[in-house]
């Protein structure tokens, strides 16, 4: 026990270690600061500046960035549509897959452009590596250079007095990425290859098995086949089994892996270039890749709530920001661990199996990487499900229900324990404008963020903002649990079925991407309605973020009082965790109790 909690305790150190001086080192970038890296690179930043003809002196109003961001995402979106419908004629396909169907190019398209990375196929048999690499990995990084930039536009909102500019998109757009992203991914992916991860350009390959396995004709695992080499024949306890099929070779994929790895965990992207994502060997063969996988999907966004104190000159209000999601992620954690280290009844077999810790792994380990082990695997569900990142080491869908439903919540609460890249930020400091405005009622008084007057116009782009994801979530997978048609793509009924559909549109609602590993998606229903909801909880809330940034930026300052509620201490940390529970999963909890809390009466009780 002593050991897991120290691993338990060794992430999280590492991760708000390596987040602080990163946050420092963000916000001199996003601001035009001299770092280290700018005589090299503030040279290409200038490039693309000259080649796109970008005055990168121009200021946009809200408006106007509003309209850059949809407009470049509008043309991503009907690039990477193309490139995915066109694939199976274009080089760099050694594999020679075909163009994908229009319904799965769409909803791939609209997930790699939120910045969700939602996945309803499997990577490595489906997309050629001009696919993977020109169209996933590059949607990656300006996908999440965007969040980063309308967080950007946010925080001018709040420095600016009286201005109707928040900054332009182009530039924030190309400093996050050539600044921050890039340099960051490099060293990354280098590590990755160090640490084994494959990176080439060769074909897949088929390699001969050390000792050949059967399957039936169904395609499962025989795991106790008796395989007679000289006849071909398969049985099972003496018995032949009819239409078995005996496997001699494996399929082992190959591509530019590393590359597309680094910036899907740093991006908080999460779309795996495997199938299976980050639980297959050659996207994360070891503790060390894990270890630094893992720590990548909080990185960025753990940072960015130290630049925001930095930003706006009160470094106490970015560490209560960063508290406030610290300590929801934590009882998160500790949840899931818990609850996945316990197991359930049915797993333990009535003392028949032992779940101890005792000369083994212990608890629940269906679905779960021997490599990794309950702790490592916990934490990633825990750090993947806060961000809006939605990688994996391992299948959600065998989680308990207790363990499965935090991870659910914490994307459901509106992935803003910690959340995506600038999106989580910005979509919490919609929560802290919202608890202030309710503080302000209690006492009596006009409500303040940060010497701005919150009033009833930003009060309602927040209330947007905020309740954009339950809106997405609910109303889709409403719809969908009444389409005949959707059952068939359940791997299992009852409770833990629906299980499988809410996660689907909590996952697509919340930007997250994961999914619980049994739910077929493929479908042209699914695939259409979750990528309508992808692009609505994308957009929607960073209209309101930046009608709220071209808001404060016009307003002046106003001075502090004896009356002015601070929003730096502890008493804010717990009101604004209230509000965001509040929210969030009392929008949910009829949901939730036909979902997991009923499978968990159902197998605990």
């Amino acid at each position: 026990m002593m050991t897991n909690l120290i691993q338990y305790a060794l992430y999280l150190v590492l991760l708000v270690v390596l987040a602080i001086p990163l946050g420092a080192y963000i916000k001199k970038v996003l601001f035009g600061e001299r770092t280290f890296f700018s005589k090299f690179l503030t040279t290409c930043e200038k490039g693309i500046y000259k080649l796109l003809r970008i005055q990168a002196r121009e200021e946009m109003t809200w408006k106007t960035y509003l309209l850059s961001v949809l407009v470049f995402s509008g043309v991503s979106l009907a690039a990477l549509l193309v490139l995915q419908l066109v694939q199976g004629v274009l080089p760099g396909n050694p594999q020679g897959v075909p163009g994908t169907s229009w319904h799965l190019a769409f909803n791939t398209s609209a997930s790699f452009v939120t910045n969700t990375n939602w996945q309803a196929y499997a990577g490595e048999s489906t997309m050629s590596y001009l696919t993977q690499a020109l169209g996933l990995t590059v949607q990656n990084f300006v996908s999440a250079a965007a969040g980063i930039s309308v967080l950007c536009a946010l925080l001018r909102g709040f420095i600016r007095v009286q201005e109707t500019g928040v900054g332009n998109f182009w530039v924030d757009m190309t400093r996050t990425v050539v600044h921050i992203l890039l340099p960051l991914n490099l060293v990354l992916a280098l590590c990755l290859v160090g640490g084994g991860v494959v990176q080439n350009l060769k074909g897949a390959e088929e390699v001969t098995l050390l000792e050949p396995v059967a399957v039936s004709a169904q395609g499962e695992l025989l795991h106790d086949a008796v395989i007679d080499p000289a006849t071909s024949t398969v049985s099972v306890q003496g018995k032949p089994v009819a239409g078995a099929q005996i496997i001699t070779k494996e399929f082992v994929p190959m591509g530019p892996a590393a590359s597309q790895i680094a910036i899907k965990q740093t991006g908080t992207n999460g779309g795996g270039y495997m199938g299976v994502n980050s639980a297959h060997p050659l996207e994360n063969p070891n503790a060390f890749t894990n270890l630094l996988e893992m720590l990548s999907l909080l990185l960025i966004p753990a940072a960015l709530c130290f630049t925001f104190g930095s930003a706006v000159k009160n470094k106490k209000q970015g560490v209560a920001l960063f508290v406030a999601m610290f300590l929801m992620l934590l009882v998160a954690l500790t949840v899931i661990g818990v609850s996945e280290q316990n197991a359930t009844p049915q797993l333990a077999q009535n003392g028949a199996v032992n779940v101890s810790m005792v000369d083994q792994a212990g608890g629940n380990m269906e679905g779960k990487e021997a490599r990794f082990g309950i702790v490592s695997s916990s934490t990633w569900a825990a750090f993947t499900t806060a961000a809006s990142n939605g990688s994996v080491n391992s299948m959600h869908d065998s989680y308990t229900p207790l363990g499965a439903m935090m991870q659910m919540l914490q994307i459901q609460l509106g992935e803003v324990v910690f959340g995506g890249v600038g999106s989580g930020l910005y979509g919490m400091l919609a929560f802290a404008i919202l608890t202030v405005f309710i503080a302000g009622l209690m006492v009596g008084r006009t409500p303040e963020f940060l010497g701005k007057k919150i009033e009833p116009y930003e009060m309602k782009w927040a209330v947007v903002v905020c309740l954009a994801t339950p809106i997405a979530i609910l109303v889709g997978s409403g719809i969908a649990a009444v389409v005949p048609q959707v059952a068939d793509s359940l791997h299992n009924s009852g409770a833990h079925g629906f299980s499988e559909l809410l996660y689907a549109y909590t996952s697509a609602g919340g930007n997250n991407g994961s999914a619980f590993a049994g739910f077929n998606a493929n479908t042209v229903f699914l695939n259409v309605s979750i990528g309508l909801v992808m692009l609505f909880a994308r957009f929607l809330p960073i209209a309101g973020t930046l009608a709220i940034a071209g808001a404060l930026a016009a307003k002046k300052k106003i001075a502090v009082t004896a009356g002015t509620l601070s929003t730096t201490n502890g008493m804010f940390v717990f009101l604004l965790i209230f509000v965001v529970l509040l929210v969030g999963a009392l929008s949910f909890f009829p949901a939730l109790a036909l979902g997991p809390i009923a499978e968990f009466f159902q197998r605990m009780v």
